[in-house]
């Protein structure tokens, strides 16, 4: 399985990103799949999860009511959208994905990887 993350930036507080995370590989409908982003400095932290099969998510409670986590079967393709950004939300965003469906916030819990994408929330 490869994932390959996308769509990072540079933007102002208030400001909207939408990141992309295209699935690759051999997968299957049991699988789950995540946001993380991780601080200079800090550890990795869960953002959000959806369970491919049936879409069932999960957000962490930093941000809910703002960012929105979506998929696109025909495409292998998760979505992180981005809105009301805060200068908190700066880190590089990983998408993971983990076989089972339950969305673990937990980042051991997820076997494969992508590459990462800068975000950048300037005041």
């Amino acid at each position: 399985v490869q994932l390959q993350a996308s769509g990072g930036g540079s933007v102002q507080a208030g400001g909207s990103l939408r990141l992309s995370c295209v699935a690759s590989g051999r997968t299957s409908n049991d699988v789950s799949l995540a946001w993380f982003h991780q601080a200079p400095g800090k550890e990795r932290q869960f953002v959000a999860g959806i369970r491919w099969s049936g879409g069932n998510t999960g957000y962490a409670d930093s941000v809910k009511g703002r960012f929105t986590i979506s998929k696109d079967s025909a495409k292998n393709t998760v979505y992180l959208q981005m809105n009301r950004l805060r200068p908190e939300d700066t880190a590089v965003y990983y998408c993971a994905l983990r076989w089972g469906s339950t969305v673990h916030t937990t980042a051991s819990f997820y076997k494969h990887w992508g590459q990462g994408t800068q975000v950048t929330v300037s005041s």
